[in-house]
């Protein structure tokens, strides 16, 4: 006796634990799968309870105030994706799109229809009838008669397609009491008849994924009543039944009756297409941003330089002035050009906070006041134009047409359109089926009236009358419904092809583009170095022009005016050499990501990205020669 009880004792314990072990496997699990749903086995109450999910993190990871030391941040490209990795909102929400995924297979799993994720194409044709029924549009178990009838013979027998892949079990019980006058005394013996029932039903029904289907039925009812010429007083009639169900034609096999697992899964290659998607457009726009920021303290530079030298401009009027051998004129323009020199400086300090504001936006999920105050110090200089920066035109496009996730995730569209197409071609046939039903009925009782154990045993004899066939009933037939002229599934199958047209253009279209890209970044290389190259020069010569023009002013044989405007042409040649420098680093990104290699070429694993904690730091490409920056100021 004992070791059945602590048996007992052992199951309750891991029945009741079983939510608690299962949250800390979850809790240790990195990234749980949702493609299954929660098992009876040990917790049997377990399918009938919310699921644990991971909770909404929404703080910025420890890697921000890592970075950050006596006020500012020291940031390379790897230490800015890595950060986008963990706290771009941007990430965060489309990193619920594969969950979401999951769950719709498992939804389909059951039977029924899927829901589709955002971004994925769920074609209408794959429902029959009302949008969102599952696989078998009927859920009762009509057709295979029931218990309390009084009268014998046999009929019409239909067992429809019943059920869907989840099992699903129907119990009803009820106790009834009912008092009926009579209009004769030859039937019942009595002007009136009180009659108590006592019915229980229980059904039990499935689909297969070829489309057969069976279901179980059991029905029971004890009657007693005071009426005089009955047989059994109680009486317990029983009847048990069971019966498949199987097509032949139209929803016959796996794609008619899978069709939405199908296209689930398929979502499930998708969501994960426009994930990398999301992730890649977040690595360009924070690797775009980067160099714009370093570029905007390349121009502060340029400004300070351009005050700098506006200021000793100054300063040498003023001393000419006081000598002798320079108007009053020109010490008022040389002030002047300090005025704008402040002016351009604010500017570019300005641009510089807007530039680091965005940036920030970028790499935090809320607002932190530590970070606010923090100056961001790039730590990677802009890159110089290479030969070897300008890939081959074929190798780079068939990488593109290999990698792009924007033309993956078309491709899982019509692929799910090609389950339509195959699933309407089947529902232009008509719907033909075999079915079969044996069925046993049972009647027993007594004639003693408030005996519970003779009542008892007529229930034990009346079931067992059911599964001995002491009063069977065994059928079979064949259904058939074949729709005049088939205009609707006619539609259907037409509306599927004509869909399936339409995204293999859209597919090609999308080809044709992404093509274009690929060129128009490769131009857009070979037009940036040459930007470069001639800005540079640009600069060189915009210096040698100003350094002559000042000492042009030294001997007198210049003024000040010609000097700020040979510093003018300083600072646009500066301005415009930096933009281009910043403009062939983003025509590096934008290299990449036209041919589907932005993760690939930064060292980006897609499973740090999804879970959002990066275990494996980026490794951005390290381009050589640097941009050495903006010139020092010549006195």
């Amino acid at each position: 006796m004992r070791t059945p009880t602590l048996l007992v004792f052992l199951l309750c314990g891991i029945w009741l634990n079983a939510p608690a072990l299962r949250a800390q496997a979850g809790a240790t699990a990195l990234l749980p799968n949702y493609e299954q749903g929660p098992s009876q086995f040990p917790n049997l109450i377990a399918p009938y309870r919310e699921q644990p999910i991971p909770p909404l993190v929404l703080e910025n990871s420890p890697r921000l105030h890592d970075l950050i030391r006596e006020g500012k941040m020291q940031l390379s490209v790897s230490d800015a994706l890595a950060l986008a990795l963990e706290n771009n909102l941007n990430i965060a929400v489309q990193r619920f799109l594969r969950p979401i995924a999951e769950v719709d297979v498992l939804r389909t799993k059951s039977g029924q229809a899927a829901r589709g994720i955002s971004g994925a194409l769920l074609p209408a044709g794959l429902s029959v009838g009302a949008i969102g029924v599952g696989v078998n549009q009927f859920q009762g178990a009509s057709g295979v008669g029931s218990a309390g009838g009084i009268s014998g013979g046999g009929g019409a027998v239909q067992v429809p397609q019943v059920g869907a892949f989840d099992p699903s079990v129907t119990l009803n019980g009820s106790w009834d009491r009912t008092v009926s006058p009579l209009n004769t005394l030859q039937v019942a013996g009595v002007p009136q008849v009180a009659t108590y029932s006592t019915a229980l039903t229980g059904t039990y029904t499935q689909m297969l994924p070829d489309g057969s289907s069976f279901l179980f039925s059991m029905n029971a009812i004890r009657q007693s009543s005071t009426q005089q010429h009955l047989i059994y007083n109680p009486a317990v009639i029983s009847r048990f039944a069971m019966g498949f169900n199987q097509p032949l034609l139209n929803g016959f096999g796996l794609l008619p009756n899978k069709r939405f697992i199908m296209v689930a899964q398929n979502d499930i290659r998708t969501s994960e297409e426009l994930f990398r998607l999301q992730v890649t457009n977040v690595v360009v726009q924070v690797t775009d941003a980067y160099w714009d920021l370093a570029a905007s303290r390349q121009a502060v530079a340029a400004a300070e330089r351009s005050r700098e030298a506006a200021q000793t401009l100054y300063r040498q009027s003023q001393t000419m002035s006081e000598l002798g051998t320079a108007a009053a004129l020109d010490v008022a323009t040389a002030n002047a050009s300090l005025a704008a020199a402040d002016r351009d400086l604010i500017i570019a300090r300005t641009n510089f906070q807007l530039q680091q504001t965005q940036l920030k936006n970028m790499l935090s999920k809320v607002a932190d006041p530590q970070l606010d105050a923090a100056e961001i110090v790039t730590t990677d200089q802009l890159p110089e134009p290479s030969d070897r920066d300008v890939p081959e035109l074929q190798p780079s496009l068939e990488t593109a047409f290999r990698q792009r996730p924007d033309l993956l995730a078309p491709e899982q569209d019509l692929k799910n359109q090609e389950i339509s197409v195959g699933f309407t071609k089947n529902g232009l046939l008509p719907s033909t089926s075999v079915f079969g039903l044996y069925a046993g009925a049972g009647l027993a009782g007594n004639t003693y009236k408030n005996n519970a154990l003779l009542a008892a045993a007529g229930a034990q004899q009346s079931l067992t009358q059911d599964f001995v066939a002491d009063y069977p009933e065994y059928s079979g037939g064949v259904s058939a419904v074949v729709p005049i002229r088939n205009r609707s599934a006619q539609a259907d199958n037409m509306r599927a092809r004509l869909e399936q047209r339409q995204l293999q253009v859209n597919l090609q279209n999308t080809r044709q583009q992404v093509s274009l890209e690929v060129r128009q970044a490769i131009i857009g290389l070979i037009q940036g170095r040459a930007q470069v190259q001639s800005s540079h020069q640009a600069v060189n010569l915009a210096n040698q022009t100003a350094d002559a023009e000042r000492k042009k002013l030294q001997v007198g044989l210049s003024t000040a005016y010609n000097v700020i405007l040979r510093d003018r042409d300083v600072m646009t040649a500066l301005e415009a050499d930096i933009a281009a420098v910043a403009t062939y680093a983003k025509a590096l990104v934008e290299m990449d990501r036209s041919m589907g290699a932005t993760l690939e070429r930064n060292g980006v694993e897609l499973p740090d990205a999804l879970s959002g904690d990066v275990t494996k730091p980026p490794t951005p490409p390290l381009r050589y020669p640097r941009y050495t920056g903006v010139p020092e100021t010549k006195q």
